[in-house]
């Protein structure tokens, strides 16, 4: 009982409407976070077009690789706003079947949904506070500790990075950079590949000559 007598225990319909607001709260946290990425993605753009200018394309590399980290970010902002408003969603159907069922059902949708929620660093905290709210009303059933803190994300192929970059690249620059600048090759090209047979002995001087600049450029 709470003070003069009055239980303090919130109805079920009073506990669904302070989660939707909680979770539109964090929402709305996602919202700014999505804005701080693009002012700074501005800025990084502004950055890549100097370095173009400046036909500099290893500084235009490292800032490409910026701008596909921080879209991949959003990306994953994005899809975390879209599990929370499935949760909404499903406890305004929740409120819709109160008046007949009288009692909150369990949703194997939010426990999908929350188990994603409780695993995003900036939102954690609130959605497992949430999660133990929703286990003992009974709509989500108890979430592993296991499940939640080993998960990882598999790294990604380099080739894919790669492509994300070039794209970029030839986004940001208008095409006047397509590419992230190539690694050097430890050898040269065959001279067989490149000139005749007649050719070949009067390039060896030549030949020995760039393997000794490569080797200066590789020390």
């Amino acid at each position: 009982m709470g003070l003069f007598g009055k239980d303090n225990k919130k109805t079920p319909r009073e506990q669904v409407r302070e989660w939707n607001s909680k979770l539109r709260k964090q929402s709305m946290l996602l919202d700014r976070q999505i804005r701080s990425i693009q002012r700074e993605e501005e800025k990084v753009k502004q950055s890549l077009k100097q370095a173009a200018k400046s036909n500099d394309r290893d500084v235009c590399a490292i800032l490409a690789k910026e701008l596909v980290n921080s879209r991949k970010a959003i990306a994953r902002i994005n899809t975390s706003k879209a599990q929370i408003n499935s949760v909404m969603l499903n406890m305004n159907q929740q409120l819709a079947t109160l008046r007949v069922s009288g009692s909150l059902q369990k949703s194997a949708e939010v426990m999908k949904c929350m188990n994603s929620l409780v695993k995003l660093g900036e939102l954690s905290d609130t959605m497992r506070e949430l999660s133990r709210e929703m286990m003992r009303a009974g709509i989500i059933e108890e979430m592993l500790e296991e499940t939640i803190d080993n998960t990882f994300e598999e790294p990604e192929e380099e080739e894919e990075v790669q492509k994300e970059v070039d794209k970029i690249l030839s986004e940001i620059t208008q095409g006047q950079l397509g590419k992230a600048p190539a690694v050097v090759s430890d050898t040269l090209p065959s001279v067989k590949e490149s000139k005749g047979a007649a050719a070949i002995e009067d390039d060896e001087e030549e030949l020995s000559e760039m393997q000794k600049r490569l080797e200066a450029l590789k020390s």
